[in-house]
């Protein structure tokens, strides 16, 4: 949709004032008589307006520090380079902190709010944050701490610091409820710049740039889903159980002479051991499977459709009765066949079963006997994940439950058009079988509702997000609508809601492995320490944990007497202690027992390399993780977690069995350091430390 002609800038202070955002006292003149701006005080600012002089100063419609007697003089100037519609003359604020404040509307999660340094600053430096409308004042608050400058807020080389009540007053009119965000059409809306000072802040330029036409996120009806029916009907009685536990299962599309993905699901369903039936035109039975002629003759509440996308919407208009009809088969929105999208939509809609994909593959659910991979079953857990990737989804199953993972529930939506994440995130956010949830996105669909969801889960969420890097900025006419991107969207999302956001699969699986093990462990003190050999790990250990946000607090001077009783130098944190073949197996607990006290997270470390360097039997090794499991035992308030590093070097099976005594205790095992540092992050962040 094309943008439409804005207001001028003397139209939208007008505005601000009405909102309650300070802004300089100024007069319009359409003419040449500057007489009305007798009653300003100098030095004044005079600034042309009228079609296309969106950037003024650029286009040189600005003029700084003007007399009274040098306005007229200082306008026949402009007038001699541009073509303006008249002229807005204001009084020039004082100096100070120069901020940008801005809306522009996102296309998945509506309107987003940025704000940080601004003025000629805005772009060159590139020092902002972002927050989802409506904001909150700890969100504003938060925001402006969390910009690279914002000591300049505080008083800098002895200057005074800036009055941010009157800072986030301003934000807050512009992103808080009822504020501008809910009245403008978006566009793109901004300040900048706001300058701030010890007495006030005051928004000096002022910019609106409709896009016509838009509808507010917040005028959709809040039973109103954009991809589908709101949470409250997922899947009527029962909500998704019938979807992840069913009590029969329908394939649609298996052969009787050429195998295909409708015979391999069949296989899969037949090993779990589910009540299971074909769909088949003509066969009484397709591989063993009893069979029947269409999903109307099915007693099922789940069915799997894997036929041409074509003959998609002809097989689900007979699956009334059935809950939950997932279509495997690809070739539709994401192949740009909308149109077929739609029809099939409408016919899950006609049939009232609800829609799951098209173009995924499936439930996985040890408990419920669902699975759409092969090799069998791992056990029933308490990690749930949502992806809309099916190929994704099976490794997080098979390289998970390979690292100690045990899922509760597992959902592949595809191209989410009826049954959404937010839908499925809600729900299992009510789940009692589920401890953490893990999310993979690439087009949120219902960004505004998964955002909502997100922000009431009330349990760990993990999110990794596919294609923000390539996303970029948008085309934008304002320095705000430039500085947005997806990856700072969704980072956005990530603050306001507390799930965190990782870059990888490995972290999504290490940070699932960290919720499994210590999300429900009441923690007894809030500081990290880090433990292990080897200086150089150490040093790089504590770089590791500085990037991912994690502070490693001191020692605790009254507890090093303690660690020169056990031979320990307190050399600070991270802390050095021998742990090695030749090593006494305990000592990290009587470490662990010396500084009893501050202590949520031990991320004890070991040289994997060094047991069979310097020595060749696996048993230190698994003393060690023993005694690492005892500590965990009689110390419910510390969460431990080991660091096997250079895994690799220990001879075949070691690493499982390490793994299997970890396990067993509750305590989650990290090949890298960065992997257990992004864990214990975000273990801190969503506040079950």
């Amino acid at each position: 949709m094309g943008r439409t002609v804005g207001p001028y800038e003397h139209e939208v202070k007008a505005l601000l004032a009405e909102a309650g955002v300070p802004v300089p006292r100024g007069v319009v003149v359409r003419g040449d008589d500057f007489g009305a701006a007798r009653e300003l005080a100098g030095p004044l600012v005079l600034k042309a307006f009228g079609p296309g002089l969106t950037h003024k100063s650029e286009s040189g419609g600005v003029v700084l520090g003007l007399a009274h007697e040098e306005l007229g003089a200082a306008a026949a100037g402009m007038r001699a380079r541009l073509e303006p519609a008249g002229f807005l003359v204001e009084e020039q604020a004082e100096a100070g902190v120069e901020l940008i404040v801005g809306l522009v509307r996102d296309p998945a999660f509506g309107p987003v709010l940025l704000v940080g340094l601004g003025g000629v600053w805005a772009e060159a430096l590139r020092d902002t944050a972002l927050r989802l409308c409506p904001v909150t004042e700890t969100d504003v608050r938060r925001a402006l701490a969390s910009l690279r400058g914002a000591a300049l807020l505080d008083g800098w080389r002895g200057g005074p610091p800036v009055d941010v009540d009157a800072v986030v007053k301003v934000i807050m009119a512009v992103g808080g409820p009822g504020g501008l965000w809910e009245r403008l059409e978006l566009g793109e809306f901004e300040l900048n710049p706001v300058i701030a000072g010890p007495s006030g802040a005051i928004a000096v330029d002022a910019r609106h740039l409709p896009a016509a036409p838009a509808v507010r996120v917040a005028e959709l009806p809040p039973e109103t889903s954009a991809a589908g029916p709101s949470p409250e009907a997922a899947g009527r009685a029962g909500g998704f159980l019938a979807l992840f536990e069913p009590k029969a299962v329908a394939v649609v599309g298996a052969s009787t002479s050429r195998p295909n993905f409708g015979n391999m699901f069949l296989g899969f369903y037949r090993d779990a051991g589910v009540p299971l039936v074909a769909v088949h035109p003509t066969a009484a039975e397709v591989a063993g499977v009893p069979a029947v002629p269409s999903l109307a003759h099915a007693d099922v509440d789940y069915a799997l459709v894997a036929v041409p996308a074509e003959r998609c919407a002809e097989v689900v208009r007979e699956a009334r009765g059935v809950p939950f009809t997932q279509v495997m088969s690809g070739g539709f929105g994401e192949a740009g066949r909308q149109e077929l999208e739609r029809e099939l939509a409408g016919a899950a809609r006609a049939a009232g079963t609800r829609l799951l994909g098209p173009n995924c593959m499936g439930v996985y659910c040890p408990r419920g006997r669902q699975t759409f991979v092969g090799g069998g079953m791992g056990p029933a857990g308490t990690v749930a994940l949502i992806s809309q990737s099916g190929g994704l989804a099976g490794e997080v199953i098979k390289v998970g439950e390979r690292r100690g993972l045990a899922f509760s529930r597992v959902v592949t939506v595809g191209n989410a058009a009826d049954v959404t994440p937010a839908e499925l995130l809600r729900w299992l956010a009510q789940d009692a079988q589920t401890r953490a949830i893990g999310m993979y996105l690439e087009d949120p669909r219902d960004g505004r509702e998964l955002y909502e969801a997100l922000r009431t889960a009330g349990k760990p969420v993990v999110l990794l997000v596919g294609g923000r890097s390539g996303q970029g900025q948008r085309a934008a006419a304002s320095h705000t609508g430039g500085l947005v991107s997806d990856r700072r969207i969704w980072e956005a999302v990530a603050e306001q809601t507390g799930a965190t956001l990782v870059s990888g699969q490995d972290d999504l699986i290490g940070v699932l492995a960290y919720f499994q093990a210590h999300g429900s462990r009441a923690a007894g003190g809030e500081q990290v320490l880090v433990v292990g050999p080897s200086g150089g790990a150490s040093v790089l250990a504590a770089d590791a944990f500085d990037r991912a946000g994690v502070r490693l607090g001191p020692l605790p001077g009254d507890r090093l007497d303690a660690l020169r009783g056990l031979g320990v130098v307190a050399t600070g944190n991270p802390l050095e202690v021998p742990v090695g073949p030749l090593g006494r197996a305990g000592l990290v607990t009587d470490v662990i027992d010396a500084l009893a006290g501050p202590y949520r997270d031990v991320v004890a470390h070991v040289n994997v390399q060094a047991f069979f360097t310097y020595g060749t039997a696996p048993e230190p090794l698994y003393d060690y993780t023993h005694a690492l499991a005892a500590a965990q035992a009689a110390r419910p308030g510390v969460r431990i977690i080991l660091v096997t590093r250079n895994g690799e070097c220990a001879p075949a099976g070691v690493e499982d069995e390490v793994g299997r005594i970890a396990a067993a205790a509750g305590i989650p095992v990290y090949r890298t350091m960065e992997a257990a540092a992004v864990a214990v992050a975000a273990g801190g962040r969503h506040g079950v430390a």
